[in-house]
């Protein structure tokens, strides 16, 4: 069983696929409905893991239950920055984690990914 969450999209690939026992969710990066990208790094992961939080919450699970994520960040000399919002989204027993700097495909400062527990 695969279920697509989150509605299509204009690339191909799908914001989560929900199976069995996991929810997989695709690289979320902070863009407004719009497209525009506002504030620093703490806003942009922020803006980032309210996704993943929303994707997770439509697949009927949440971030409590993530188990892995991956952060890639365009500048290494935000991760503090990054790092502070990021324990806030995950205060206790925190899922494992990647944190790579990557050159995003669009103009952003961090994007992030998750795979959670149904």
């Amino acid at each position: 069983m695969k279920e697509v969450i989150g509605g299509k999209v204009a690339v191909p690939l799908s914001p989560a696929i929900k199976t069995e026992e996991f929810v997989f969710v695709s690289g979320q990066v902070p863009t407004k409905a719009d497209g525009s990208i506002e504030g620093g790094i703490a806003e942009q992961t922020a803006a980032c893991l309210e996704k993943v939080k929303q994707l997770l919450e439509e697949a009927g699970t949440s971030l409590d239950k993530v188990v892995k994520t991956m952060v890639f960040i365009t500048d290494v000399n935000d991760f503090q920055g990054m790092n502070a919002v990021y324990a806030r989204y995950f205060p206790e027993n925190p899922p494992a984690r990647s944190c790579v700097r990557a050159d995003l495909v669009i103009d952003a400062k961090v994007e992030i990914e998750a795979i959670a527990l149904r």
